[in-house]
């Protein structure tokens, strides 16, 4: 009887804990950069909408880190539209 209560007071605190984490990830507010010279400082290649997200234009340096939230924060930076703010 003593160890299902404690089984169960332990799942309580791993789920609390868990719920607590990606409530805190989820909420982190994405970076706004000024221009696409800042953003490609920190992410080379560019910032992806997703991993599958494929670049329309011609070909590039280097990929694309994908993020959908840093994306949206910084979409007015992706000229041609098409999912990859800032690529190089």
């Amino acid at each position: 009887m003593f160890k299902k209560i404690c089984m169960a007071v332990v799942s309580l605190g791993l789920l609390l804990s868990l719920s607590f984490i990606s409530t805190d990830v989820a909420t982190a507010k994405a970076k706004y950069y000024q221009n696409c010279t800042e953003l490609n400082k920190d992410y080379a290649g560019g910032v992806a909408k997703s991993s599958t997200t494929k670049n329309k234009g011609g070909k590039t340096r280097y990929k694309p880190y994908a993020s959908k939230s840093l994306y949206e924060t910084n979409k007015n930076k992706d000229r041609d539209k098409d999912g990859i703010a800032c690529e190089r």
